[in-house]
């Protein structure tokens, strides 16, 4: 079972009922309103056969019409009214659902914004995708028209019933004796439709995932040609949509003529019964007429209060899950000491931020990930002065990234310190370090918009002369020139609409825009051809001068002016110094390096 199937089987509990009222909290005005409206409906929904009940004892059967034209301006004003309580009622749950949506929607985006790195790199997208739109919106439906529906039914049968023993108590007691059946046939069947129709959910939750996974990955199908075998997966899915889907209707197809069958039949023993007392002038035809009425129409929110119970029973499901992301805690967090001086992410204290030089040291630092057993890092020691090159090198999966993260600060150690500038940096707030760290990644990512808003996310405030200039630094002006509006060509989404170097210049371009004292090229030219490789070089090392900088390098030869150079393996630093010191080693690096250089020189042969 994929992480996003994951089943909540927890019975009804309270508790997770009472973590929506800080949603609900701020709109208990309009959820007044609403109640209050439903009564109302439901009142006049209970009056209507009394109505008809007055007209036919007070004008049919005495064949006086004198008083029908008030009547029926009265009849008139209550239909005008209960309308008018519907659009009024129909208006404000629109509101509450779409409002409490947007304060669920909103809370789940930002409390993302405060979560680690370690939660994105084992949370699958879909999850979040699915409890931040799917679970919200059937949250903030269901209350807004599910739990006043259920309201309105349970006042309308308690109404009608009530007004049907005040008829005629021997009528009403046929009525009752019916909905015993009526309730132990919806409770079974509507355990066993609501059942299937969760499979249905499902499987066109796997259906739409295969849309995404087909048309994303279009390209590799067509290379390795495997549509057919993409066509037989997706049909074995929409199969079994299909067989869940005829399931459902079956069941529905079963239950609603049983309940149809049994209304019909309380009607006919009203008719019958009632029919017989009426013939003996012991009940008016009109009041036979409103227990018809109350008898055909009473089943139908019996049903709808089954159905309603259950889907909202089924709600907790989606509850847990939305609060279990809200609840979702940061690994790395600021004391509330470093909160009060330096602010949070959202109300940073800039005044009381110290600038930063970008000393770096590791002081007996030892690190394990959350999720591992091993150590990756034993009372590692590191000093790097600011202004330093720090290169990184190994093969893939050696844990170049992890002094990295370490640094930034994205981890923290396990034991020890990392200090910046001679302080730990957990005495200062993550926004202060991160707000100085210029990231460039082997993947760049691009958000949707213009080539000029993409670079100025490295500074917002940044004037377009700023952008332009941080640009040209990198030659990011030429990919801007290449397309039809310049700066204000749109990327696409995700930056589609560029190749995979010219996404990577914006990327440069955006961290030179930062300004930042500590700059990281996280293998940022490992993806790019050698002429735009070469280009970036050139810039960079005008760039890095006088910032604390770290490569972790794919091309050796991309790192021989560093400063200084660790080379990482199984987690471990194994060596470490300049180009040329490791080279004289004849170590580990040195095997790299000619194994690269090698495979350089056959490649361009």
């Amino acid at each position: 079972m994929g992480f996003d199937e994951q089943e909540y089987t927890r019975s009804f509990d309270i508790r997770s009922w009472k973590k929506l009222l800080p949603f609900l909290r701020p709109y208990r005005g309009l959820i007044a309103a609403v109640i209050v409206l439903n009564v109302f409906c439901a009142v006049i929904d209970i009056a209507l056969p009394l109505f008809q009940r007055c007209a036919i004892d007070a004008f049919i059967e005495t064949g006086d019409l004198s008083g029908l034209p008030g009547f029926a301006v009265f009849y008139g004003l209550v239909i005008a009214a209960q309308a008018l309580a519907v659009i009024l009622f129909t208006r404000r749950s629109m509101r509450i659902e779409m409002q409490v949506g947007r304060d669920m929607k909103r809370a789940c985006f930002v409390h993302l914004q405060t979560l680690s790195l370690s939660y994105y790199n084992v949370t699958p997208v879909g999850y979040l995708l699915s409890r931040i739109m799917s679970d919200t919106n059937r949250i903030a439906g269901m209350i807004a028209w599910n739990a006043t529906d259920i309201l309105w039914a349970v006042f309308y049968v308690l109404g009608v019933f009530g007004v049907m023993f005040l008829l005629n108590p021997g009528l009403a007691a046929a009525v009752i004796l019916i909905v015993p059946v009526i309730s132990l046939l919806t409770a079974w069947f509507q355990d066993r439709i609501l059942r299937w129709n969760r499979r249905v959910r499902k499987m066109n939750s796997r259906i739409t995932s295969a849309y995404n996974e087909g048309i994303m990955g279009a390209r590799t199908s067509k290379t390795l040609v495997i549509e057919e075998q993409n066509s037989r997966e997706f049909e074995a899915v929409t199969q079994d949509m299909r067989a869940s889907s005829v399931r459902a209707a079956r069941l529905s197809a079963v239950y609603i003529p049983l309940v149809m069958f049994f209304s019909s039949l309380t009607t006919a023993i009203v008719l019958a019964r009632g029919g017989a007392l009426a013939l003996e002038h012991q009940l008016l035809i009109g009041t036979l007429s409103a227990f018809t009425a109350y008898a055909v129409g009473v089943f139908e929110p019996i049903r709808q209060i089954a159905r309603n119970i259950a889907d909202i029973l089924s709600l907790q499901a989606n509850i847990e899950r939305v609060m279990g992301l809200l609840e979702e805690q940061p690994l790395i967090t600021d004391t509330p000491e470093v909160i009060g001086k330096y602010g949070t992410t959202f109300a940073p204290k800039r005044e009381n931020w110290e600038p930063i030089r970008g000393d770096i040291e590791f002081r007996d630092v030892s690190f394990r990930y959350p999720d591992g057993n091993e150590e990756v890092l034993s009372h590692f020691n590191l000093k790097i002065p600011a202004g330093s090159t720090i290169a990184i090198v190994g093969e893939t999966g050696a844990g170049k990234s992890t002094l990295v993260n370490l640094a930034c600060r994205f981890f923290e150690p396990t034991s020890g310190q990392v200090l910046i500038d001679g302080r730990d940096y957990r005495e200062r707030s993550q926004l202060w370090l991160h707000s100085h760290i210029g990231y460039v990644l082997q993947s760049p990512h691009l958000f949707s918009g213009t080539v000029m808003e993409n670079i100025r996310y490295g500074r917002l405030d940044a004037t377009d002369e700023e952008v332009i200039a941080a640009a040209k630094a990198v030659s990011a002006d030429a990919v801007a020139m290449r397309l039809e509006k310049g700066y204000q060509s749109d990327v696409g989404e995700g930056g589609d609409r560029l190749s995979t170097g010219e996404k990577q210049l914006i990327s440069f371009a955006r961290a030179v825009l930062a300004d930042p004292r500590i700059f990281v090229l996280d293998e940022a030219t490992s993806s790019i051809d050698t002429k735009t490789e070469r280009l970036i070089q050139e810039a960079t090392e005008l760039l890095l001068k006088g910032r604390t900088s770290f490569l972790i390098a794919h091309r050796l030869s991309t790192i021989r002016r560093a400063d200084r150079i660790l080379v990482v393996r199984d987690g471990a630093i194994v060596e470490q110094g300049t180009h040329e010191e490791l080279i004289r080693q004849k170590g580990y690096y040195r095997d790299l390096y000619r194994r690269q250089f090698e495979q350089e020189k056959m490649q361009k042969l």
